[in-house]
Formats: structure tokens, C-alpha cells, sequence
């Protein structure tokens, strides 16, 4: 969730929120792919609801998700917003209105390595 909120959120939701704040600026993540890295693998809806539900005026960078073909899927004002967002961050869209996956994607989370055990000599 993003930083300084106090309202109670379902944690499926706050899994979803924790990881959209994470996506840097000028990057985009699919729905699906939030939904696998939270955990919610075939829920890319639920990742789309979850955003929904954000209030307005949310500081979560909702509009860095996008749905797989690299659209956004909003219409009207908010589509508008989106592009204007991501446009902003030096996201750029094609003649047929999609982002390059290939070059704009947010490889994920990194997740920490395990540390190996230590080992006590002497």
C-alpha cells in the first residue's frame, strides 16, 4: 500500500497495492502480471478491481497497469489520464495506441536470495 495510508484494506488488495508501488516510473506491468507476482496467478480481474478500488486522488501509481496486448484498458477521461501518465514518464505508444512491452516492462520484484548457511570453522 502506498505510503502514509491508515485505511484497512483486504489483504489481497494490499498483496496487489504493495507491488503497483513498486513499479518504477517510465516502466508498465500487465494485469497478469501483478495477479502472478502477487501470488494470483490466472486473476489479472481481481488485480483490475483492486485498482478500481483505489480511492480518488490515490498517490498509487495505478496508471502503470495495463492490460496484456499493452493497451490501456480504461475509457474516456480516465483512459486519457492513463496515457497522459505514462506519456509523462516517457512511456511512448505506437500508431495503434499500445505500449512496447518488450521495452517498457517491469521485470517484477526482486526477491531476496536465501542466504547460505554459515558455516562455523574453528
Amino acid at each position: 500500500m502506498a505510503k502514509g495510508t491508515s485505511v484497512s484494506v483486504h489483504p489481497t488488495y494490499a498483496r496487489i497495492y504493495r507491488l503497483v508501488d513498486r513499479i518504477p516510473r517510465g516502466r508498465v506491468a500487465t494485469y497478469g502480471q501483478i495477479a502472478a507476482f502477487a501470488d494470483l496467478p490466472g486473476r489479472a480481474r481481481q488485480v483490475g478491481y483492486a485498482l478500481a478500488a483505489l480511492p480518488n486522488g490515490s498517490p498509487l501509481p495505478w496508471h502503470r497497469v495495463i492490460n496484456a496486448r499493452g493497451e490501456v484498458s480504461l475509457d474516456g477521461r480516465c483512459a486519457e489520464e492513463q496515457r497522459a501518465r505514462l506519456e509523462a514518464e516517457g512511456v511512448t505508444f505506437n500508431d495503434a495506441g499500445r505500449v512496447s512491452l518488450a521495452r517498457f516492462s517491469w521485470a517484477g520484484p526482486r526477491r531476496r536470495a536465501k542466504a547460505e548457511p554459515r558455516v562455523r570453522r574453528g
